[in-house]
């Protein structure tokens, strides 16, 4: 008992001394020996991130514009790679090519019924045009449209006030899905043309005050962005399903299926009003109704408007920065930690919210290594390019090293843009009990309660007549796990925390100015989220047998199932497969429990079995073919939505054929749902007869 109060003692000096990091350099070796423990590095790990190394990364990197496949970008790259270097990781740039267009030319006015002509741009002259990546060239004179924001459901609302889009321009507002998939909507029901503005009543004047005073979209704020049809397949859409390296082979312009085929440009609300106050027809539906001050109508009329774009269609270089620290153990076993660098304009937001504390968890990861620690399994730690336009450096590095991530890659860990909200995590269901562990040793900058306390102390406020509980969220699309999980079957979380609101999004006002003053204003949840990065790629990265396991998933197949109801699918097999699993979870459970001091002094051939059984586990989940009409996406538990393109469809296969009334497919959906479930039981009672013969 006194070793033990001497060394929370010497931890808690320790971690004192490691917010000056100079100093800790020289004290650290004296005080950790040889027989430091892995909790007690985890310690010091946490230790080590500075809120104001955070700051000044954010602050240099958000100066100036780094869209991806600029000069911007690849300075971003190098000096990413130099302070990695700095940290003593070994570190390089990877480079691919994909198709990043840019614009040429952008042209909206209203002709009729009387003359317009939209400025199309920000009142900062700093950085990219607002424009729409991927958008079809175009020059069309039409009518203009009013569609809500542009979703299936409101061309059904449409068709029965009798407006028909055929042949016409739409407008459509921001918000309710994806962008890319309101231009292809459109294009389905006949429409020349899309033009995609930022109603205030979302993110401007009507939630609080603008920019300056506030932190809310300006009249002239445009929401930049990628329409590429992610609900289809990410990745350059001129190499659908390799690398797109210098010299490899490239489809023709006109072969891509994820490019859209009618023009697309996104706009102010102050470009947008005189173009909604000039339409006539029926009056919108009330939940149609934006904040403009004006009676919103849908057309068509008298309105006719002009919208013409064409798109410098060239292929440019991307820089992925990886860094690499060997595990001395299981080095053929990977852990991976990613986050994009590459911005719309400045993205101290989009990402660099993200992105520095990453940079400080590798710093962190890099002063512990100097110090003699070195993880069991090999840590990766990766900073994308290309995100913005369509997760294109992630997909094309996941396409290049497909075979030996399937080999070796145990868990990806993503994250993106973070703030000062409450912490949120999403991801494999397999990893739910690991990360809610994980939780309790981090501390929530606000309240000093630890991660898992502070989230369960917000649920019971919020609802204080529900017991209040943890669990990862499923993961759609938007970011770069999504190559990871969905395609190869990589079992995969996505950590942050939640952002302030706003209305800076993609636009010129995501700099440092804004973040500073609105969101982490003194970036402590930028710290804690670099302490939760190094928690967690420690804690997989140390543990002798993976932390997966799979009674939550079983548990959220049977909610999934009960959601999608057995009227219009035969689900019974479905149900006795996930039963199977559920069984063969808590059996597992049982034996990892009981074989608990065994793991530890098994041989590293026996661990290395088991290992690779629960790293099979989410590639259980996936099957080839893939979903009906994109079979890039593999995974039967989780997918973006094809008409959500974020947002999450769970049992995506029996999910969207139910809604789309086609029973036959809903029932080959469900026999492939009942084959992985079969699959992956199979495998979990082969790695528990592995743990019962310790």
């Amino acid at each position: 008992m006194l070793e033990s109060i001497e060394n929370f003692h010497l931890l808690r000096y320790t971690e004192s001394l490691m917010r000056h990091t100079a100093l800790a350099s020289l004290l650290l070796p004296f005080l950790l020996n040889a027989q430091t423990t892995e909790t007690q590095w985890q310690q010091q790990a946490r230790a080590i991130p500075e809120a104001a190394r955070i700051r000044a990364t954010i602050e240099k990197l958000s100066a100036q514009p780094h869209l991806a496949g600029t000069p911007g970008s690849k300075q971003t790259a190098e000096w990413l790679l130099a302070q990695l270097r700095e940290f003593g990781l070994d570190a390089s740039i990877e480079t691919f090519e994909a198709l990043l267009p840019t614009p040429q030319t952008r042209v909206l006015e209203m002709t009729a019924p009387t003359p317009f002509r939209a400025k199309l741009e920000e009142a900062s002259t700093l950085g990219v045009p607002p424009y729409n990546a991927y958008s079809g060239d175009g020059d069309v004179t039409a009518p203009l449209v009013y569609v809500n924001y542009g979703l299936p459901a409101d061309y059904d609302k449409l068709k029965e006030l009798g407006i028909d889009v055929t042949g016409k321009i739409v407008i459509a507002r921001y918000g309710g899905s994806f962008r890319g998939v309101k231009p292809r909507v459109a294009f389905e029901h006949g429409a020349v043309g899309c033009i995609i503005y930022s109603d205030p009543r979302d993110d401007g004047y009507f939630q609080g005050d603008t920019l300056p005073k506030g932190p809310f979209r300006p009249a002239d704020g445009v929401q930049r962005g990628s329409v590429l049809d992610l609900g289809v397949q990410p990745g350059d859409p001129l190499s659908p399903g390799w690398a797109s390296e210098p010299g490899s082979k490239r489809l023709a312009l006109a072969e891509a299926t994820t490019i859209q085929r009618i023009p697309v440009l996104p706009i102010s609300y102050a470009d947008a009003q005189p173009l909604l106050a000039a339409l006539s027809g029926p009056v919108a539906p009330e939940a149609w109704r934006g904040a403009l001050p004006i009676t919103y109508h849908l057309g068509p009329g008298e309105t006719t408007v002009h919208l013409k774009v064409t798109m410098e269609n060239a292929t440019h270089p991307l820089y992925d920065v990886i860094a690499r620290i060997p595990g001395n153990e299981f080095p053929d076993e990977w852990i991976l930690h990613g986050n994009h660098h590459d911005a719309w304009v400045g993205g101290a937001g989009d990402p660099l919210s993200g992105a520095a504390p990453l940079l400080e968890t590798a710093r962190a990861l890099g002063e512990l290594s100097r110090q003699g620690w070195k993880p069991k399994r090999t840590i990766l730690l990766a900073f994308w390019d290309g995100e913005e336009f369509g997760l294109i450096g992630s997909t094309e590095w996941m396409e290049k090293h497909a075979d030996e991530l399937n080999r070796k890659l145990a868990v990806y860990i993503n994250s993106d843009s973070s703030g000062k909200g409450a912490f949120g995590a999403e991801g494999s269901d397999g990893l739910d009990v690991f990360v809610k562990d994980a939780m309790k040793e981090v501390k929530d900058p606000i309240s000093g309660k630890s991660l898992l306390d502070d989230t369960l102390a917000r649920q019971s406020k919020a609802a204080p007549n529900k017991p209040a509980e943890f669990h990862l969220a499923p993961l759609g699309s938007g970011s770069d796990y999504t190559p990871f999980l969905q395609h190869l079957g990589i079992a995969s979380l996505n950590l942050s925390f939640g952002s302030a609101p706003g209305g800076v999004y993609h636009s010129v006002w995501d700099d440092f100015s804004w973040y500073s003053r609105f969101d982490d204003t003194d970036f402590s949840h930028g710290r804690a989220l670099a302490q939760m990065n190094a928690t967690v790629e420690m804690q997989l990265a140390d543990a002798p047998l993976l932390p997966i396991e799979f009674s939550r998933l079983a548990t959220s197949v049977g909610i999934y199932l009960n959601d999608i109801g057995d009227k219009t699918v035969n689900l019974e097999a479905v149900r006795k497969a996930n039963a199977g699993l559920a069984q063969a979870a808590a059996a597992y459970s049982k034996a990892r429990d009981h074989a608990a001091k065994k793991i530890p002094k098994a041989s590293p051939e026996k661990l290395a079995a088991m290992n690779r059984l629960l790293m099979s586990g989410e590639r259980d989940l996936t099957l080839d073919p893939g979903l009906p009409g994109r079979p890039w996406y593999r995974h039967r538990i989780y997918a973006p939505g094809r008409y959500t393109g974020y947002a999450v469809k769970t049992l995506p296969g029996i999910r969207e054929a139910v809604e789309a009334k086609n029973a036959a497919e809903a029932g080959e959906q469900a026999k492939q749902l009942a084959q992985v479930l079969a699959t992956l039981t199979r495998h979990i009672k082969e790695v528990t007869g592995l743990l019962e013969k310790l």
